[in-house]
């Protein structure tokens, strides 16, 4: 048990180093930083001109709060980028690998196909958490300005979170059918891309059948966490929805072994 811990996280050791040690790596980060913090400036003006707009006209003003106009369209902005994003970090974690034949190597070393799946996933979401960790000064920046709800604002933190864990684990799995790059980076994103418009089906439906299609969008799920409500059928859908696209890669992994 312990040398497969060990193994696990020299994996994702690994995979965390070799997204700095590239190009890449650099780039989407920096990319990833110049995209949010412009969206985050734009979202700073057009709150700014709102409440000035609210503040001469008698029939404004209401609702022109931080949370409620601020912080929801900021991270609604996210939510689109984090989807062209993500297959971007996670189109490498197997597909590099088998383009240059290393992942025989892997897979005749003494590790499970589960602590090696574990191991990349761990390493590539390391990576999202230092670029998530990198905005923080974008909260610092509305807690100088105003006095968002805590709730609402790590709620909404902890919805992108959870989109780009989902969005990962997607990733992941279509990296492992691949040694394209860029064709793990169309099937993961057109995946995304439906997922995400399911979310608007349920919701054009209105009722019956066709609105229950809406609940397999992750969108749906990430509205009452990002108000900084926990619902726990959000909880069990989103650890459902990871632990479904580890459990489809391990087993694709462990397919590499028969073969």
């Amino acid at each position: 048990m312990n040398s497969e811990l060990t193994a696990t996280f020299a994996i994702a050791r690994r995979e965390l180093e070799s997204y700095f040690a590239t190009a890449t790596g650099w780039l989407t980060l920096t990319g990833f930083l110049m995209i949010t913090g412009f969206f985050f400036v734009l979202t700073l003006n057009d709150y700014s001109n709102y409440v000035m707009q609210a503040s001469v006209s008698p029939y404004g003003g209401e609702g022109a709060t931080v949370d409620e106009a601020l912080v929801p369209g900021l991270f609604g902005n996210w939510s689109v980028v984090l989807l062209l994003v993500i297959p971007g970090i996670s189109m490498r974690i197997f597909s590099e690998d088998l383009r240059q034949r290393t992942f025989e190597l892997l897979l005749s070393s003494p590790v499970s196909s589960g602590a090696i799946v574990a191991g990349k996933f761990l390493g590539a979401l390391g990576f999202v958490g230092v670029m998530f960790a990198a905005t923080l000064y974008q909260p610092a920046v509305l807690y100088a300005l105003a006095k968002p709800d805590p709730g609402v604002l790590w709620g909404s933190y902890a919805a992108m979170a959870a989109l780009a864990t989902c969005c990962l684990g997607v990733g992941m799995l279509a990296s492992a059918y691949t040694a394209n790059q860029m064709v793990a980076f169309i099937l993961s994103f057109s995946s995304l891309l439906l997922l995400y418009l399911l979310g608007w089906v349920g919701e054009m439906a209105g009722g019956g059948p066709l609105a229950a299609v809406g609940e397999a969008s992750m969108l749906s799920h990430l509205d009452q966490v990002g108000k900084g409500l926990l619902h726990t059928e959000d909880v069990v859908y989103f650890l459902g929805f990871i632990g479904l696209c580890l459990f489809a890669t391990q087993q694709r992994v462990e397919s590499f072994r028969w073969r």
